[in-house]
């Protein structure tokens, strides 16, 4: 398996068609489909259409985050709506379990994006949407430079209620003294 991007414990490599089980199982899970705000019923078939028109589209990257230790894939990413011409993209990113929360891993794959976006890319935007429940991707986000830039109030109707959907964004230079801070 090629790894398009590497970090100490994880890397990031483009999707395959057996990923879709993996996603497919994923999103079985309550706590993950409501961390991501989906609502829908996804078959294999829709979730291959997608990874296929998303490989296709010039203004995305489309990842899945791979633990390096056993190759077992734990989560996905992308780094999507790339304007070239802005200079701004915006990610996404979310872990296939439970058990791989509080571990780092979420906020180690979204530096290599990051670092990907503003030094290969030469972006200098990115933002991200978070859920106002999610209080630990914020944090995350935060540690990688990420400030709130607004709030969409009560976008998200979720199991009888509504929730907040947070903006947010790290400029190249935010990130980039985040990064040597480290």
């Amino acid at each position: 398996m090629e790894k398009f991007l590497e970090g100490q414990t994880i890397y990031l490599r483009y999707f395959q068609k057996e990923d879709t089980q993996k996603i497919l199982k994923a999103l079985s899970y309550p706590e993950i489909r409501k961390l991501t705000g989906l609502q829908k019923f996804l078959t294999p078939q829709k979730i291959e259409k997608a990874y296929e028109a998303f490989a296709l589209d010039d203004s995305r990257v489309d990842l899945v985050i791979a633990l390096k230790e056993t190759n077992e894939v734990i989560g996905d990413l992308a780094l999507n709506e790339i304007d070239n011409l802005n200079r701004n993209a915006n990610v996404r990113i979310a872990l296939h379990d439970p058990k791989y929360f509080g571990k780092g891993y979420g906020t180690e794959a979204l530096r290599l994006v990051l670092e990907f976006g503003f030094r290969t890319l030469n972006l200098y935007r990115i933002g991200l949407n978070v859920y106002s429940f999610n209080a630990r991707a914020k944090k995350s986000y935060e540690k990688l430079g990420f400030k709130q830039e607004g709030i969409i109030r009560s976008e998200l109707f979720y199991d009888g209620e509504f929730h907040d959907n947070i903006i947010m964004g790290v400029l190249r230079d935010e990130f980039l003294k985040a990064a040597d801070e480290k």
